[in-house]
């Protein structure tokens, strides 16, 4: 059989192993866009099927580059840097330039001042050993500053390849439908989706005669909370609209659940205000610290919803890290779930998530 690549996540095609990346049925060779069976039942059913690709395969696929000649533009989530950030970019890419794009500027609440976050962005990602030419803030669903990064994009290529990286779920291939909607008018050039690991290979997408615009394989995070969730959950944790900040003015010895995904005890320091920023679809129970272990037990996919039934059959034990607040206000992050603004100093909190599910801190960020 003529080789052939799936216009929607760039695996090779083959009809004979439907459980394998790039099946399709003989009868869709036909068509003039051949796409897989996976991709097919994802854009018309909106249902994703798992493929056997381990978390190293995407690595090496992005390690292409460093082969290569071309821009990289890495596509982080703003709601979820630290989830989002690919550690040993500059590594896995050579020399290439890198710009950077920040996304889902839209689920952000707006009172976050533009320029401060830029500022923020960049001093962040200089911390985590990334050089980049520049750095825009945008959003691929609404299309908010693709514009000004479309010119940023051309005027740094150089007449070269441009590749476009990042994790699962980050908005790759809505942020590539957003470029070529806005220069060519073409509407749904790949596949888009909610879940994580749409895109299976790299699509080449002509930029002209000679170079190619190419949406490579999202690199898994399994440190993600998106990992751990049914396909329902986690379109119930990803926020779609503004999230609208949720203040909670605790004492000493009380919980917060999210939902029944994660967990935060504060356990001493003076009354103070906790300012909660998850998906506004994310329900947050405030309980006593000593009743906590019970209403866990009893209510989880129930009153603490989400996880849902399909969930809890593959969700982890929660575990518990223990953080002191330094002398600042600070976020605490769940990663691939959302913050909690914390005031500064004198204070101690636990925090519990499924095991393997990363929660870290940071300078606030609002």
């Amino acid at each position: 059989m003529t080789e052939i690549k799936c216009q929607g996540c760039g695996a090779l095609i083959q009809t004979s192993d439907p459980n394998a990346a790039g099946y399709a049925p003989k009868s869709a060779l036909e068509r003039e866009d051949v796409i897989c069976k996976r991709c097919f039942r994802l854009k018309h059913y909106n249902e994703v099927q798992d493929v056997p690709f381990e978390d190293d395969d995407f690595l090496n696929m992005l390690n292409q580059i460093s082969e290569s000649r071309g821009l990289v533009v890495q596509l982080v989530d703003i709601f979820d840097l630290s989830g989002s950030f690919i550690p040993g970019l500059q590594r896995l890419t050579g020399q290439n330039p890198i710009l950077l794009a920040g996304n889902k500027m839209d689920v952000l609440p707006k009172s976050i001042n533009p320029n401060k976050l830029k500022q923020w962005l960049k001093s962040t990602i200089k911390e985590m050993g990334l050089k980049v030419q520049d750095v825009h803030l945008i959003s691929a669903h609404k299309g908010t500053g693709m514009e000004e990064l479309s010119k940023s994009i051309e005027r740094h290529r150089q007449g070269q390849d441009v590749y476009v990286v990042g994790t699962t779920n980050v908005g790759k291939s809505t942020f590539i439908n957003q470029l070529i909607h806005q220069t060519s008018g073409v509407d749904d050039v790949i596949t888009t989706s909610y879940f994580p690991g749409t895109t299976l290979g790299f699509i080449d997408i002509p930029l002209d005669k000679n170079t190619s615009l190419y949406d490579t394989p999202g690199v898994i995070h399994r440190h993600q909370m998106a990992h751990y969730v049914s396909d329902q959950d986690l379109k119930q944790i990803t926020p779609r609209k503004e999230v609208k900040p949720k203040v909670y003015q605790l004492n000493e010895g009380q919980t917060l659940y999210f939902g029944g995904l994660a967990r935060l005890d504060f356990n001493t320091g003076e009354r103070s205000s906790f300012i909660c920023y998850l998906s506004n679809e994310v329900e947050i129970h405030r309980t006593k610290l000593e009743k906590a272990d019970e209403l866990y037990n009893k209510h989880v996919g129930e009153l603490l919803t989400p996880p849902d039934k399909e969930t809890l059959k593959k969700l982890p034990q929660l575990v518990s890290q223990t953080f002191k607040i330094p002398n600042e206000k600070t976020d605490l992050v769940f990663s691939g779930l959302g913050w909690v603004t914390i005031p500064e100093g004198q204070i101690s909190v636990t925090a519990h998530v499924p095991e393997g599910v990363k929660v870290s801190l940071r300078e606030s960020l609002i």
